[in-house]
């Protein structure tokens, strides 16, 4: 089979290799899979540099948590799939439903990664796509639209019709976020630093738009303007968390995923005025999977994909995903 790899020591995406490597098979309890589609995240760029949790990469390794494909064969005593079905991957194959079970993570250069033509999972590593998603509208949600559907339906403040959501920037997260907002009956506000951006998000149901280089305050202006935020789906982090705590009205709650910008510190004075919460989000179980889908087959969303590019332009991909011109989702297909 082929497949792409990172290497020992990488430090960058421009080190992707394809190899190719014996067709695996799955043990008791596990399932090969022949991913038909993958997609890119933030995160993928830290585990290709060496800079994720493991640190430099020890081996070489598979990249990529995101896949969609087909079960091709199933190990003993697997019962939950069948050969045929068609599957997406779990980021967490084995925080299965309930509180937070971080364990191995698809793709993070320890376990499991999916950029190959077939994949050995656990059975627990994989739930059933919804059923109106093409492979590559399927392989934009085990970390993306999990994770959007964690921030706004999971927790103790969940959303509610009437809402008011903000999401920040045009990445797959948001975007995800934001039709999955706009489909719970809430009224959404976006930010970004490109015009023609917003224009595109107020075309995805966007309510308002706020150019934040144009509006460097944007977290007390849409307090200001608008009458602040039921919550804000905050992938930046530290660097932007004390703007998005100053953007919520009364009892709101900022969904913390925090990765886009890292530095700086925070100060949570703004929670004091509002009894606003933050709330740590790491991606979500399968279960969060399997209610995600089921919202997406009801609702009729489909995730946006910005661009795709064939198996063998993986390293193009990521170039495009990296780049300013991307949004939403950046997908590679067979």
């Amino acid at each position: 089979m082929r497949a792409w790899l990172m290497p020992a020591g990488s430090d960058g995406f421009d080190k992707l290799y394809q190899d190719t490597l014996p067709d695996p098979t799955p043990g008791p309890g596990e399932v090969l899979v022949a991913p038909k589609a993958w997609s890119i995240n933030y995160r993928d760029f830290a585990v290709v540099a060496g800079k994720y949790f493991g640190g430099v990469l020890q081996k070489p390794a598979v990249p990529l948590s995101d896949g969609a494909g087909e079960v091709v064969a199933v190990g003993a005593g697997v019962t939950s799939v069948k050969v045929g079905d068609k599957v997406q991957s779990s980021f967490f194959p084995l925080w299965i439903e309930g509180p937070p079970r971080m364990g191995p993570a698809l793709g993070d250069g320890i376990s499991p990664g999916m950029l190959a033509e077939l994949v050995v999972l656990p059975a627990s590593g994989v739930v059933p796509m919804a059923e109106s998603l093409s492979y590559a509208e399927a392989a934009c949600m085990p970390c993306a639209g999990v994770t959007a559907w964690n921030a706004l339906h999971e927790g103790p403040r969940a959303l509610k019709p009437g809402n008011r959501v903000l999401v920040l920037g045009s990445g797959g997260v948001s975007t995800i976020a934001l039709q999955i907002a706009r489909a719970s009956g809430c009224e959404v506000i976006a930010t970004s630093s490109s015009d023609a951006k917003l224009a595109r998000l107020k075309e995805l149901g966007a309510a308002h738009g706020v150019n934040y280089k144009e509006v460097p305050d944007w977290g007390a202006h849409i307090a200001r303007t608008f009458g602040g935020v039921d919550k804000v789906i905050e992938v930046g982090g530290a660097g932007t968390a004390e703007q998005s705590m100053s953007a919520l009205r009364t009892l709101g709650e900022v969904a913390f995923i925090g990765v886009l910008s890292p530095e700086g510190g925070p100060n949570p004075r703004a929670l004091m005025m509002t009894g606003g919460s933050l709330r740590g989000i790491f991606v979500g179980s399968a279960a969060m999977a399997r209610e995600l889908n089921a919202a997406v087959d009801v609702n009729g969303i489909r995730p946006v994909i910005g661009k795709s590019f064939g198996f063998d332009q993986a390293k193009d991909a990521y170039a495009h995903a990296w780049g300013p011109e991307s949004f939403g989702k950046t997908v590679i297909e067979l």
